[in-house]
């Protein structure tokens, strides 16, 4: 087993892009359905009813997505995508805090501390000269430095910004809400903020020659 391996490696297997979303998003999707047909769930399988309320329900199912998914991307590619992997270890952790102490808190933190990690790696390897983005979209489109420089900024503070919103949705709003919230609103939020950066990546794009010398 390997972690990603470095751009444009030609051994890199590639998923096709409506599986990669699948494996990406197809945890969310349990994660809510359990949410909000957890009473119905249990109803059908009695002994789930020892979880919980639905929220743990869907918590418990989203950690045994979240590993399939995992699993999946490293059986069919031999690698495991560093920020899904990341993100995985985060929910196991937090979601099994949140099983044990039968407390939601916990994997409604679990937003916050993956964006807030991902956010201080990329302006943490700027500080010190690395514009990381690279590594994680290199293989999807070639920028100059200075437009990966750019890039990984604005995807920094962007993180950050996650981690807050986050923050304000499940302390201010119900846990229902917070889950709808999570599957449905950062998804969009996160789609916009992509095309906003589409100029940037056409302006510091690394056009090669169709033809060789």
């Amino acid at each position: 087993m390997e972690l990603e391996r470095a751009p444009n490696d030609p051994s890199r297997k590639e998923l096709s892009p409506l599986l990669k979303l699948a494996l990406e998003l197809g945890p969310l999707g349990v994660f809510f359905l359990f949410n909000s047909r957890g009473e119905q769930i249990a109803e059908s399988f009695p002994v789930l009813k020892a979880v919980g309320e639905p929220i743990f329900l869907a918590t418990a199912a989203f950690m045994v997505a979240i590993t399939v998914s995992l699993f999946v991307s490293l059986s069919l590619t031999k690698r495991l995508p560093i920020m899904p992997l990341v993100s995985g270890v985060v929910v196991i952790v937090f979601g099994a805090l949140t099983l044990w102490l039968h407390d939601e808190l916990f994997i409604k933190l679990k937003p916050t501390i993956v964006n807030s990690l991902f956010g201080a790696i990329l302006l943490g390897g700027l500080f010190f000269g690395k514009a990381l983005l690279g590594y994680v979209f290199d293989s999807a489109f070639k920028l100059t430095d200075e437009g990966w420089r750019k890039l990984t900024f604005r995807w920094g503070v962007f993180f950050f910004v996650l981690a807050a919103i986050n923050e304000i949705v499940w302390r201010s709003f119900s846990t229902d809400f917070w889950v709808s919230f999570k599957v449905f609103g950062v998804m969009p939020i996160t789609l916009i903020f992509t095309l906003t950066q589409l100029p940037l990546i056409q302006k510091h794009a690394i056009v090669e020659d169709e033809e060789e010398a």
